[in-house]
């Protein structure tokens, strides 16, 4: 994990206080808040998916022949190539129509917390708990891996953009009470990465649970996000 350190749009929700240090988490939670939110993300589909171009017999050789025979600066014969030649073309074409950005909708999970141990905290497994207030059993986590840097005694805001929002399914008997609050909300510290290499981890979490998912979230390299969902 080391390798990691690498406009909200609807009613943002009021900052509620409560406390995530009732389980001995280091972590404590000062407060937590969502909202519907839109993002401009890289567009993965603007590669190029062009063929990759014909091997040469000179293009197996060009390596050698380039660092023993050949002048500085000599052509890769590879380029020469009917295959690469249309093979640049296409990419042109496809780049000049593929937008560089797009537009994402989703959510923001943003939480306070405090720093209460007396190591450097690095690595934050958090999550963000809804349950149905009229319907307790349908609880949804939202789970969030982060790269941090919060000293000892220090607070810090993190935040999440997930697709995912509070639920993916709400009783009619909660839809039909529209004065009261559809969801109970909760943030949950699960796992603390210290810069020293030591780890907490919450007694009733289990890291293997989320071990591919953790996989997925690392898999490519961060950019300026702070924090990957689970």
């Amino acid at each position: 994990m080391r390798a990691l350190l690498l406009l909200p749009l609807l009613v943002t929700f009021a900052l509620s206080g409560q406390d995530g240090a009732g389980d001995g988490s280091p972590v404590s939670v000062l407060g937590s808040k969502w909202s519907k939110a839109r993002r401009t993300i890289e567009n993965p589909d603007a590669g190029s998916t062009a063929p990759a171009p014909a091997m040469t017999s000179a293009n197996k050789n060009f390596e050698r022949n380039k660092r023993i025979n050949d002048p500085a600066g000599v052509r890769d014969p590879n380029a020469d190539t009917i295959d690469a030649r249309s093979a640049a073309l296409e990419k042109s074409v496809q780049e000049s129509r593929s937008p560089k950005t797009k537009t994402v909708d989703g959510f923001e999970y943003r939480v306070k917390v405090r720093n209460a141990s007396a190591k450097a905290v690095e690595v934050l497994f958090w999550e963000y708990q809804f349950t149905e207030s009229s319907n307790p059993s349908n609880v949804v986590r939202r789970q969030f891996l982060c790269g941090v840097q919060i000293k000892p005694d220090k607070e810090k805001e993190v935040l999440a953009f997930s697709a995912s929002g509070p639920s993916d399914v709400v009783s009619v008997e909660s839809l039909s009470k529209k004065s009261e609050n559809l969801f109970g909300e909760k943030v949950v510290i699960n796992r603390v990465e210290y810069a020293d290499g030591s780890i907490w981890q919450r007694k009733d979490w289990n890291f293997a649970e989320v071990r591919s998912a953790v996989a997925r979230a690392t898999a490519t390299p961060w950019g300026t996000e702070m924090c990957r969902g689970l």
